[in-house]
């Protein structure tokens, strides 16, 4: 009787512990079909604002001097990095977010050298920095250096920051760091077409685009030390 007793046990343990286990498959199941839901609507939305950047610049590159719009395009660019850098945060080592980082990364150099041509022909006098960083443990500055220029592109309205992954594979990426010169110590700021770099303050950049300091609007600096919102955006 005793044994009996033993071995309804085992069973009784056998059928709870099966239930828990096919529970779980089932539960991870649903929410991995949930996560792969939410990436397809994520990436469905950064594709076509994409498309939308995409076509901004081609009217961008046709339009005359005085219809010419560059601070509108460029907060269009900066909103999608937002969503990309959002959705790396949460979707990590997504392919398809990747590629899209690669794509976004695409369209910076492109409005970067249409902007110096519109600038050329239009007599436009905008203020480049172009951000070097990294996502990995290898760049302890990189998240202060991207709240520095969060808030100097917040108190320089007209400043244009083009923020990008040292260690994306992307071939224009590349002749892009082999052009200025770019080492892989990082943070790496190209500021007045001459390249910098490790942590940089506000006022260091100031010091070294003049400019800057002389368009200062009355926006209270913010501390440096605080949190970042982003690294790239930044």
């Amino acid at each position: 009787m005793p044994y009996k007793a033993d071995w309804n046990k085992y069973v009784i343990s056998f059928v709870i512990t099966s239930f828990i286990f096919f529970t779980a498959i089932v539960l991870s199941w649903h929410f991995n079909n949930r996560r792969l839901v939410n990436v397809r609507a994520i990436e469905d939305k950064i594709s076509i604002d994409i498309l939308s950047s995409e076509t901004q610049f081609s009217l961008l590159a046709e339009s005359s001097c005085k219809d010419v719009n560059t601070t509108f395009l460029f907060q269009e660019l900066n909103s999608l990095a937002e969503k990309i850098e959002y959705s790396e945060q949460n979707l990590r080592g997504s392919e398809e977010i990747i590629s899209l980082k690669k794509y976004y990364s695409l369209l910076q150099i492109k409005d970067y050298l249409l902007m110096k041509k519109v600038s050329e022909r239009c007599q436009l006098d905008p203020i480049f920095i172009i951000y070097f960083y990294s996502n990995k443990d290898n760049c302890p500055d990189c998240a202060r250096q991207g709240y520095v220029l969060t808030s100097l592109r917040d108190k320089h309205p007209e400043l244009r920051v083009y923020s990008f992954d040292y260690l994306l594979d992307l071939s224009a990426l590349r002749a892009l760091i082999s052009i200025y010169k770019v080492p892989d110590t990082l943070p790496a700021l190209v500021l007045d077409e001459k390249t910098y770099t490790g942590f940089k303050s506000i006022e260091e950049i100031e010091k070294i685009i003049p400019e800057l300091a002389e368009k200062a609007t009355s926006t209270p600096a913010v501390s440096e030390n605080e949190k970042p919102a982003t690294k790239g955006r930044r």
